[in-house]
């Protein structure tokens, strides 16, 4: 059966053998074709040893989400035979390193083995080169048997490699061995392989950190601190790179403090100090990162500072899963800290949004003066994801809220500094130093009146937390609009979702569609939530919320905060760490419509298993 721009190629390797600079190389050439590509890094927490694995699916360009099942599995970790023989769907090719044959019991697949090891140690000398290059030999044999342009992925090898001639040059002569080999001894191309399609120059192929990095500097962001954790370390790095070469002076003088804080508590008292002096600032971690931060947060609540945090959501609880996808911290954040606290939430679904939202956070954050916490998770954050274009506009003007000047405290017969002047519950702050007398300092975490003094009065202190309340109500008024895509007026069903459960959502929607089930959908892409969302929750019957975590957090939020009735929203629950697949949602979606239960509510049959 032939296949074209259409299939699944997965690689399965050893962590730490260098794999990844060669798949992902693979993968940009099949963007530099014109193909939709959707690429998943799927790797274990440890450094090196483990198995590790990178799915590739060739499909249409409008298309983003994973697929079950692989068309060619290029197999190069014995330790995972087993689980990759079973992932190849029937018809399917298994590509192999045949200098150590082996017997594979399926017949109903087509194995082509290449001596990669044996024809590497016959043209290098060191052992290291011999790993490396063995990586850059099947995606050589891949170039023949898929019929890849092989003009395209010799101009990727030279960007990736730019300036460095010697490499450029080597690993051009790795692809050609592979591709010569591959022709001489198999058909090629096979009846799975790519066709060019029409070359998009607007689209490019970024990850969710780096294109919330590149947000920062567009925010104006001054101050990261942060402590290394997986999935979000990536973002941090990204940011003091791109901002060492953007954020400079006249004289070439670096305007940006990045610091490695000694833990996450230290990151983040960092931040609401430098956001508490004027400087706009962020940290980024995840679960385990928010479970210390939460004090902080709930100081950052109440004194009323602005701070941007990014939290790259992973598998928990505790240590959990720290190289798979989940959304399992929306609870968690949403009200961080002790006491009464509610935080504003942002949901971006790719990497456009990433950099759309954490402009967008910073002018939240000086706006309302609270904490601002864009949920992003490691789907979206490390794997490259292909979306429009960064949209820089020079002429954005900054959000600094209300900010008073000398001139204005001047002015003022007395400054209150959690007064609600204008009635929208958001007090008017001063920065250190702008006047010699009025206002510096007055902020203050511990219980106060409308002037920043301590209190003991329980009915003082009630009436500030009514006010607070009310700003978030406030808050709720400007927070991004959920998108919303009606496909029938008359549909009684319907789905939410948010962040990176969109790209399988989407193509679900239209799998469902064929199957004569016309449901409208609800992407959410913020929290507190707005009007439009409890309008949407009028209009169905049932709606099936689909998210990334055991207990429905989000389903929760929706019936405790927007009002919904809980029979309306019918969970819909993965955690297997994996992205989900179109299929799994149409399929679990389709049991609940005919049978009241999911086909596997917690599973997808294409995980790997670790």
């Amino acid at each position: 059966m032939t296949k074209i721009n259409d299939f699944v190629v997965k690689f399965a390797n050893v962590n730490g053998s260098g794999s990844a600079s060669a798949n992902l190389l693979f993968a940009k050439s099949l963007f530099r074709m014109g193909l939709g590509v959707v690429a998943k890094n799927i790797f274990p927490s440890n450094i090196q040893g483990l198995p590790t694995w990178y799915e590739v699916r060739i499909t249409h360009p409008s298309r983003r989400a994973r697929r079950d099942g692989v068309d060619v599995m290029v197999a190069m970790n014995p330790q995972s035979y087993t689980q990759d023989l079973a992932d190849i769907v029937p018809g399917g090719y298994l590509i192999y390193d045949s200098s150590l044959p082996r017997l594979f019991p399926r017949e109903d697949i087509t194995v082509l083995g290449i001596p990669i090891a044996q024809m590497c140690a016959e043209v290098y000398d060191s052992s290291r080169e011999r790993q490396l290059f063995k990586n850059v030999v099947y995606v050589g044999a891949l170039i023949a048997l898929l019929d890849l342009d092989f003009k395209v992925v010799k101009q990727a090898v030279r960007d990736r490699f730019k300036g460095k001639a010697r490499l450029v040059e080597a690993n051009i002569e790795a692809l050609k061995m592979g591709r010569d080999y591959a022709r001489e001894h198999f058909t090629c191309p096979l009846p799975v392989r790519v066709k060019p399609g029409k070359v998009d120059k607007d689209r490019i192929m970024i990850t969710g950190n780096e294109a919330a990095a590149l947000g920062c500097v567009y925010a104006g962001a001054t101050v990261a601190a942060w402590y290394p954790i997986t999935p979000s370390t990536s973002l941090a790095e990204a940011f003091e790179r791109h901002a060492g070469r953007l954020r400079l002076d006249k004289d070439g003088k670096r305007r940006v403090a990045v610091i490695q804080a000694e833990d996450e508590l230290a990151a983040i008292g960092i931040v609401i100090g430098a956001g508490w002096n004027g400087a706009r600032a962020f940290t980024a971690t995840s679960g385990p990162g928010i479970s210390l931060m939460t004090e902080f947060l709930g100081l950052a609540y109440f004194a009323e500072l602005p701070l941007v945090l990014f939290n790259i959501q992973r598998g928990g609880p505790s240590t959990g899963m720290p190289t798979r996808t989940q959304q399992s911290d929306i609870t968690a954040c949403a009200y961080a800290s002790h006491g009464d606290t509610k935080h504003v939430l942002l949901f971006p679904g790719d990497p456009k949004e990433c950099f759309e939202l954490a402009a967008d956070a910073f002018d939240l954050a000086e706006r309302l003066q609270t904490p601002v916490i864009v949920m992003s998770d490691l789907d979206i954050g490390m794997n490259d994801w292909i979306c429009d274009p960064l949209e820089w506009d020079d002429s954005r003007v900054h959000d600094r809220g209300k900010v008073l000047d000398a001139e204005a405290l001047d002015r003022c017969q007395e400054f209150r500094r959690y007064g609600d002047v204008d009635g929208d519950a958001i007090p008017y702050r001063t920065l250190p130093g702008t006047h010699p007398t009025k206002g510096a300092f007055f902020t203050r975490g511990s219980s106060h009146d409308s002037f920043a003094q301590y209190i003991e009065d329980g009915a003082l202190n009630a009436k500030n937390l009514d006010r607070l309340t009310r700003k978030f109500a406030t808050a709720a008024k400007l927070m991004p609009k959920p998108v919303i895509r009606n496909t029938s007026r008359t549909s009684k069903l319907g789905i939410i979702n948010f962040g990176s459960t969109e790209a399988g959502v989407r193509e679900a929607g239209d799998l469902l569609a064929a199957d004569g089930y016309k449901l409208n959908t609800m992407r959410l892409r913020a929290f507190p939530f707005g009007k439009e969302v409890a309008k949407f929750a009028a209009r169905h019957e049932r709606i099936f919320v689909v998210e990334q975590n055991r207990d429905g957090q989000m389903r929760s939020l929706l019936i405790n905060e927007a009002g919904i009735p809980p029979h309306k929203l019918v969970p819909v629950l993965n955690y297997d760490g994996m992205p989900l697949t179109a299929q799994w949602i149409k399929t679990n979606i389709e049991a609940l419509i005919e049978t009241g239960k999911p086909v596997a509510a917690a599973l997808q049959l294409s995980a790997q298993a670790m």
